[in-house]
């Protein structure tokens, strides 16, 4: 997990994930469009996100495609996040519960 902390802690590397989120299976030209950097400084970046097992690719023909494998992050949401938010999901769903079948009291309506 050291090596998807490190790389999710390089703003670039971020903005290529969310490039990739929104549309998966991009090559290494169109990944550089907007990137404000050179070829190889975002191949570099591309490296450290593929050691970190949060990119992946696939050669089609001459061009290499990259994907994002969100397994990663999924495994750190679940570590780190998911067993917080469990108890408080438990807690809105058990004051849902009381609500509903506590008696609401009875407005009279006026004259």
């Amino acid at each position: 997990m050291d090596a998807v902390f490190k790389a999710l802690a390089d703003e670039s590397r971020r903005k290529l994930l969310d490039r990739l989120h929104k549309e998966n299976g991009r090559t290494l030209n169109e990944l550089c469009r907007d990137m404000g950097m050179t070829r190889q400084a975002v191949s570099k970046h591309l490296g450290l996100l593929e050691g970190a097992n949060l990119v992946t690719t696939l050669k089609q023909g001459r061009e290499k495609l990259h994907y994002l494998n969100p397994v990663p992050i999924q495994q750190i949401y679940m570590r780190w996040i998911g067993k917080f938010e469990q108890s408080r999901l438990d807690a809105l769903h058990h004051l849902k519960e009381a609500l509903e079948t506590s008696e609401m009291p009875q407005t009279k309506k006026g004259k």
